[in-house]
């Protein structure tokens, strides 16, 4: 094999794509999947590619380093896609130690790991981060790569603590790293406490649909076949100690939004136009809510030539189409603890 590339929480909703996508393109690279299969690691995400030749999962939680060394030597680890994080914002700020200990301790972990396993510089220790450890902007402008960090949750700052140690080790220790930072997800195989799962869940149901404050926050969408295109184009083309911002140029307040999902699910459902937008309840605004996120992906179109691919009406489209196609998927995850804590914060 090439290469024995260590993708972390591909498990995971964003991981799976991405490790779909390697399994299959570059079947001269041996991909090792390692999660801890926390409640969004879901192994039924990628069971069409499990029995491929260059393909093997290990569970291992990145807290637990002497377990990621062995891991690392083992394997014969040359290159880190690394995606493990805890990533829903509300869950920080209900228990952020959880986010503490997994996003930067992890991370730190791996990065040392790499640093005493690596020798020589045809290694490659590429960390996947967020638009959020940028802050909140107005009702102008954009995040590039040289905006200033102010993460305002919990999650943020993990997620911004991890970013400035890859790049403390890339420039103390010479690591080859690279990172990027992207606008929100969106796709199939998404745990369904995140907006776009949760709301196509909740229409299909006639429950609810809960939206912060009066909706009037701003999120850049991003299909998520398309990030992991990007993941792909950035891993194998970027250069080495460069960010890169990945965004979908797709801005839509977070009303407008679940009213578009409304539209397409009545329409999807056979229902009279205007019966699923009757569900919409406004509840209590989340602590410290950002009003606007937005992500200038000009750097990478010019230096990588990736833009996105789907217009957000066709993906939106794509993505319910899966979900009503995969009940089973669905029902399966929203059991048991995904109740108790969907009752806690929607209630």
């Amino acid at each position: 094999m090439d290469k024995n590339i260590l993708i972390t929480g591909g498990a995971g909703f964003i991981g799976s794509h991405v490790v779909r996508l390697f399994v299959q393109k570059y079947p001269n690279y041996r991909i090792v999947n390692l999660d801890s299969l926390t409640y969004a690691g879901n192994l039924k995400n990628i069971t069409d590619i499990e029995n491929a030749p260059n393909y093997h999962f290990v569970k291992c939680d990145i807290r637990e380093k002497a377990a990621l060394k062995e891991i690392f030597i083992k394997e014969a680890i040359t290159d880190v896609i690394h995606l493990a994080a805890e990533s829903h914002v509300d869950r920080s700020i209900s228990g952020p130690m959880d986010f503490i200990t997994t996003n930067i301790v992890g991370t730190a972990n791996l990065l040392d790991v790499a640093r005493s396993t690596w020798k020589g510089d045809h290694h490659i220790f590429y960390h996947i981060s967020t638009d959020e450890v940028f802050g909140s902007l107005g009702s102008e402008g954009f995040f590039t790569e040289t905006t200033a960090y102010d993460p305002r949750s919990p999650y943020s700052a993990s997620k911004a603590s991890s970013d400035h140690l890859v790049s403390a080790f890339g420039h103390t220790y010479g690591l080859p790293i690279k990172m990027s930072n992207c606008s929100n997800n969106y796709g199939s195989h998404q745990f369904p406490e995140k907006l776009i799962p949760l709301m196509i869940n909740n229409i299909k149901n006639n429950q609810p649909l809960p939206v912060y404050g009066t909706g009037a926050n701003v999120r850049d969408w991003l299909w998520v076949e398309d990030h992991a295109r990007a993941i792909d184009t950035i891993f194998h083309k970027g250069k080495i100690g460069e960010s890169y911002n990945v965004g979908g140029w797709n801005e839509w307040t977070n009303l407008d939004l679940v009213q578009l999902l409304c539209k397409i699910m009545d329409q999807k459902l056979g229902r009279p136009e205007g019966t699923s937008e009757k569900l919409i309840t406004y509840v209590k605004d989340r602590a410290g809510h950002d009003m606007r996120y937005a992500i200038d992906a000009t750097k990478i179109k010019n230096e990588l030539k990736w833009e996105p691919t789907l217009q957000f009406e066709e993906g939106l489209t794509k993505t319910i189409d899966w979900y009503l196609a995969n009940a089973t998927w669905v029902n399966e995850i929203t059991s048991g603890a995904y109740q108790t804590y969907y009752r806690e914060h929607y209630s």
